[in-house]
């Protein structure tokens, strides 16, 4: 197999500086400054992109906050807004190649996800118009009227307003089309702030919304770092904020958001575990375990960061693994041979080696990898230790990086236990031929998620998100629509 050919019309488009989208408009940063991004598998630039900060904010919420009351796009039935989001879905499909080569370029992804998560994400955004047009309330009257006093009671579901839609870097095309097709599909208007080293894909699906048809002002896209993220969060004409990232940050919001009540859902970070029990189909167990860890990298909210092997197979789990790990292919993800590309950012590079670091000097026994790929790139080897002690940070925290601790337990009750002992909850999987001890650990496994002999399938019928700090809310299906919503009650006195 040969390598990726670039996609002309990419490479003309990164030429020129990549502008911000306000009201249906690209314009320059009001400061005028750009910023580079790089691609992860070179550390090259590959664009200069517009430097969003508060005065953009503030721009695009004007244009969000117009076009939400004077009713553009709000105002149009469920079903003409759903018929644009279908037009938007078809359009994805149209530039996939385009869409993919972006984020294999600007997040280093291999083209197997890349292309995987372009047609997923249309599909996402084909799901959300159909919920969009069967979103309504409910007839309470029959229930209220009686004994002389007729009632016409009803509730109404009305979008939420203006929302600010902050986006990870780990998925740029997927996040921003699961968020802002969510977000439309309920009537809201939108301002997406991008990772800052990941826009580009955003960029290029403004612009595919408003082709689809969407209004000038409905959909907004400042990138930029930090600050233009809290301007966004702290804006007081900003009705909700949905937030993709770490645990940290959204904590950050919630206590910003806490000054003006305004909605917020969160999807954060994971330290999910993965269970293999001595009865598990070894064929299915121990490749899932792998690809649970080392999809993306390891730059998953949801990867399967710890290991849980019941003893008598603990072995056979260890030198499967080993296995796969030492034949992982990395490179770059325009190579159709490479299995696993590099991580982000030189940032993300530092912190992953220095959790390996960290996990060597805390005792663990690291069994495979542990070091950095020689030449350009952020490339990390996938890694494994075994019996990192339970207060080490490595068993502890969300690393973020093809990292894998792996720990042998005796009895369901036990690694139960261990499981929940995390102040995350995102997700969680579980190997077994006993359907039995599948739904009976299911149902303890604190996660939003549970996998069994299976990792990492979603679906746009299926809603996401996580318990105790891996977030708040859900998103996908009509979970993730209620969100964007209001209800409303309504009582009218018949005479």
């Amino acid at each position: 197999m040969v390598a990726v050919q670039p996609v002309s019309s990419v490479l003309n488009r990164l030429k020129q500086p990549q502008l911000l989208l306000i009201d249906g408009k690209l314009q320059a940063a009001a400061s005028g400054e750009t910023y580079e991004v790089h691609d992860p598998a070179t550390g090259k630039p590959i664009a200069s992109v517009a430097h969003g900060a508060s005065a953009d904010i503030d721009l695009a919420v004007s244009a969000a906050r117009q076009a939400f009351n004077d009713r553009r796009w709000r105002g149009l039935t469920a079903e003409a807004r759903s018929r644009i989001l279908l037009r938007l879905a078809d359009l994805v499909e149209a530039h996939a190649g385009e869409l993919a080569y972006l984020d294999i370029l600007n997040n280093g992804m291999t083209l197997f996800m890349a292309n995987a998560l372009a047609t997923s994400s249309a599909n996402r955004v084909r799901s959300a118009a159909a919920l969009g047009s069967r979103t309504y309330g409910k007839n309470a009257s029959a229930a209220i009227s009686g004994n002389g006093a007729d009632m016409h009671a009803y509730t109404a579901k009305e979008p939420v307003g203006v929302v600010g839609l902050i986006l990870p870097w780990n998925g740029p095309m997927a996040s921003f089309l699961g968020k802002v097709s969510t977000a439309l599909a309920a009537g809201c208007t939108c301002i997406v702030k991008p990772a800052e080293a990941t826009p580009l894909t955003a960029l290029l699906l403004g612009e595919l919304a408003l082709e689809a048809g969407v209004p000038p002002g409905v959909v907004n896209v400042i990138p930029g770092f930090g600050d233009a993220g809290q301007a966004l969060v702290d804006h007081p004409d900003v009705d909700k904020i949905s937030f993709t990232g770490s645990t940290a940050v959204g904590k950050q919001i919630v206590r910003s958001c806490a000054d003006n009540l305004k909605r917020v859902t969160l999807e954060l970070g994971g330290k999910s575990a993965n269970i293999i029990f001595d009865d598990a189909d070894m064929a299915i167990a121990i490749p899932g375990a792998a690809n649970a860890i080392f999809m993306n990298s390891g730059q998953a909210c949801l990867a399967g960061s710890r290991l849980f092997v019941q003893r008598r197979v603990l072995d056979t789990v260890l030198n499967g693994l080993s296995e796969i790990a030492g034949k992982i292919v990395l490179g770059s993800g325009f190579n159709p041979e490479t299995q696993m590309g590099p991580l982000v950012s030189q940032r993300q590079l530092d912190r992953v080696t220095g959790y390996i670091e960290q996990g060597r000097t805390d005792g663990a026994k690291l069994v495979i990898g542990g070091g950095r790929r020689d030449g350009a790139g952020y490339f990390v080897e996938p890694t494994i230790f075994l019996d990192p002690p339970a207060d080490s940070r490595i068993y502890r925290e969300e690393i973020f990086g093809p990292v894998l601790v792996v720990n042998a337990f005796d009895t369901t009750e036990e690694v139960v236990e261990a499981a929940n002992d995390t102040r995350y909850g995102l997700a969680g999987g579980v190997f077994t031929t006993n359907v039995n001890t599948a739904h009976l650990v299911a149902g303890q496994l604190r996660t939003g998620t549970i996998w069994v002999n299976c990792y990492g399938q979603l679906h746009p019928t299926m809603p996401f998100g996580g318990y105790k700090e891996s977030g708040w809310g859900r998103e996908i299906d009509e979970q993730g629509l209620e969100a964007f919503l209001e209800t409303k009650s309504v009582f009218v006195k018949l005479t």
